[in-house]
């Protein structure tokens, strides 16, 4: 059956240098209109959460959220989704180290950068400072991650850094924990608290 998933993978492995005939007829029936270009799950994890709460289903308005594996590749899936290739409308987040490589890639690629939102470090700095230190602290707590927070903190690399770095690392300390606590973060979030790039990406959509 096809469905959006059916997509995502045909385009990873057109991605990866294997031919484009299934993701381009996917395209076609499905259809899509648009692709959401995140570095990784978690991004996609946090885009994901914060649609199911505003009652969005981008699947079913031919949204594809697609996780590029790397912000290296933007150049690669604009390409091959932009303009060159199946036409269709871009959109993403990038960090700000990043922002020049993404403009490089979408140029190249003839796609517009209007549609791409910059986070200041990464989402996860972005969600951290919406929710305020102690709130996330509390979330970790009610996760069971307390002990292995407590244990990280003790780490010399960690003295001297803000309370917020060292959130910020922690998060990316264990595999997968990334993507649990971007639709953690994000379920938490009052309404009006969104970070800006979130938030615009959403509404953009």
């Amino acid at each position: 059956m096809a469905d959006m998933g059916s997509f995502r993978e045909a385009v990873t492995a057109w991605a990866s240098g294997g031919p484009g005939g299934s993701a381009r007829e996917l395209a076609a029936r499905l259809p899509v209109r648009a692709a959401v270009l995140l570095e990784g799950p978690s991004d996609v994890a946090a885009v994901s959460a914060l649609a199911a709460r505003r009652d969005r289903n981008l699947e079913a308005e031919g949204v594809c959220v697609l996780p590029m594996g790397g912000a290296m590749s933007v150049g690669r899936f604009a390409h091959l989704l932009g303009p060159p290739g199946l036409g269709l409308r871009l959109t993403g987040l990038c960090d700000e180290a990043e922002r020049r490589h993404y403009a490089r890639g979408l140029e190249r690629a003839g796609a517009g950068q209007q549609g791409f939102f910059v986070c200041a470090a990464d989402l996860e700095d972005e969600l951290i400072r919406a929710l305020g230190v102690s709130r996330v602290e509390e979330l970790v707590r009610a996760e069971g991650d307390l002990r292995a927070l407590q244990t990280f903190l003790r780490q010399p690399a960690q003295q001297g850094r803000t309370s917020q770095q060292q959130l910020r690392r922690f998060l990316g300390t264990k595999k997968g924990r990334k993507i649990h606590y971007g639709r953690v973060l994000v379920e938490a979030l009052d309404p009006d608290d969104v970070p800006a790039p979130l938030d615009g990406l959403l509404a953009g959509l």
